[in-house]
């Protein structure tokens, strides 16, 4: 077998692990074997590459992967589960912008050749540059949102959105520009920073309620970009792994929108979110049923099913070990306990099933909305641990912000108990009625510590 054919042969099992790999990604059940296929088939396309390109500088190349593999390793170690999402942004923008550097190695490349840039090559090559800029500079605004950097709430000014359209303009004007015409060092560096500035404006005026779909939709656009590059370098397996990143992305962007009844032209330019110094709900505002561990316990104790519903406040917390005792303690006693997962819970698709993973949770234990929903009626008691708006009854109400977002019925089950430092509301900067109605317990306290005097209580019943 000569060389080239043994690359394609290398490229051709790449693509099937990414495939089965992403296949396995979509349960949490397989899904940490999907990540190790996805691994194994990027150190196979790696590897082919190299040889593919006749890189011999084998040392260096090792020296890269060791390196690469101890940050991620650290990484993945170090980071709390509370930043994943940052992280997952980050990932996402030096993916978008490694392959923005490939398109211009490739430029530089071609600016100098008699021929210039190819009509087709060249006007790929400008996309890929695009996409890829955008990708970096917007996922690093992301990051500055989610870690507090910079506020959460919607950043806007007048005209806006004019402004955003008439520079995406001028940057494809630009593109044509460089393809058709003798190509210029300066104004593609021009073009460069311009797309930056581009990614910036598209992601401020987002607010913090729609991280969850801006992390899905810049996880998409970095696959674009890949995908774009293969074609410019004429790698398949780029081609094949960008594709399939770029329309997982897709599907799950849609797939977040639908779960929170939004447009993604609403989550683009709609700078939804809540609004920064808004007032405080005081719990003198209306009156609460406070309770204790004690009182909480006693509800959960002697009851034939439980609901537990996982918020943000959960993983910020850090609870869910303490919450799994929980859950040990009360099926010990016969208790039928469940998990309901909402869409968009956390502040990225699929954090609270991560978060409870790595608590051991069982996964036949863990239910989506649909799945869910109608149990809760049937349902002896609800704790909700840190989730306010998914459980919001505001959107059965036509004139609220949240109007038509699928939410967990969770006022329909006999018993709520909510636990949550205070009554301020959820990004959706709205009061939660569930908080104020008879059936609910309010137990103010840290989610952790609440749940460790849950445990205790529970086991002294």
């Amino acid at each position: 077998m000569d060389k080239t054919t043994l690359v394609e042969v290398a490229y051709l099992v790449s693509a099937t692990l990414f495939v089965f790999g992403l296949k396995r990604l979509g349960s949490p059940a397989t899904a940490r074997r999907g990540n190790q296929l996805a691994s194994l088939a990027m150190l196979v396309a790696v590897v082919a590459a190299v040889i593919e390109h006749q890189i011999l500088n084998w040392g260096m190349v090792g020296l890269g992967l060791i390196l690469g593999s101890l940050v991620g390793a650290v990484l993945a170690r170090r980071v709390q589960m509370t930043s994943m999402p940052e992280l997952v942004g980050i990932f996402n923008g030096l993916g978008g912008g490694a392959s923005a550097v490939v398109a211009a190695a490739e430029f530089v490349r071609l600016s100098v050749a008699p021929s210039g840039l190819p009509g087709m090559e060249g006007s790929t090559l400008m996309l890929s540059t695009l996409i890829g800029a955008v990708t970096l500079s917007g996922s690093f605004i992301a990051f500055a949102k989610l870690q507090g950097m910079m506020t959460g709430s919607p950043i806007t000014f007048p005209l806006q959105k004019t402004v955003s359209a008439l520079l995406f303009l001028g940057l494809i004007g630009i593109a044509v520009f460089l393809v058709a015409q003798e190509p210029s060092s300066t104004l593609f560096w021009v073009f460069n920073g311009l797309a930056l500035l581009l990614g910036i404006l598209l992601v401020i005026p987002i607010g913090g309620a729609d991280m969850p779909v801006v992390i899905s939709l810049l996880n998409s656009y970095s696959g674009l970009a890949a995908s774009a590059a293969g074609f410019v370098i004429g790698n398949h397996i780029l081609i094949i792994a960008g594709a399939l990143v770029g329309a997982s992305g897709l599907i799950l962007t849609q797939l977040m929108c639908k779960a929170m009844n939004r447009s993604l032209a609403n989550v683009a330019f709609g700078a939804f979110g809540a609004v920064e110094g808004a007032a405080k709900i005081s719990r003198g505002d209306r009156p609460v049923r406070d309770v204790d561990a004690e009182q909480a316990a006693m509800v959960l104790g002697y009851a034939q099913s439980v609901i537990v519903v996982p918020g943000y406040g959960l993983a910020v917390a850090q609870a869910q070990h303490e919450l799994r005792k929980m859950a040990d303690i009360l099926a010990e006693r016969g208790v039928d306990v469940r998990y309901a997962i909402h869409p968009v819970a956390g502040r990225m698709p699929g954090h609270m099933n991560v978060l409870l993973a790595e608590a051991d949770v069982p996964y036949d234990k863990l239910f989506d909305l649909d799945d869910i929903n109608d149990e809760f009626e049937r349902t002896d008691a609800v704790l909700i641990v840190g989730a306010n708006d998914v459980v919001n009854p505001a959107a059965r109400d036509p004139k609220s912000v949240i109007a038509g977002m699928p939410i967990l019925d969770v006022d329909r089950a006999r018993n709520v108990i909510v636990i949550k430092r205070s009554l301020s509301p959820g990004f959706a900067g709205i009061d939660n009625d569930l908080f104020y109605m008879d059936k609910t317990m309010m137990f103010f306290a840290d989610a952790k510590e609440a749940v460790s005097g849950l445990v205790k209580a529970v086991r002294e019943l």
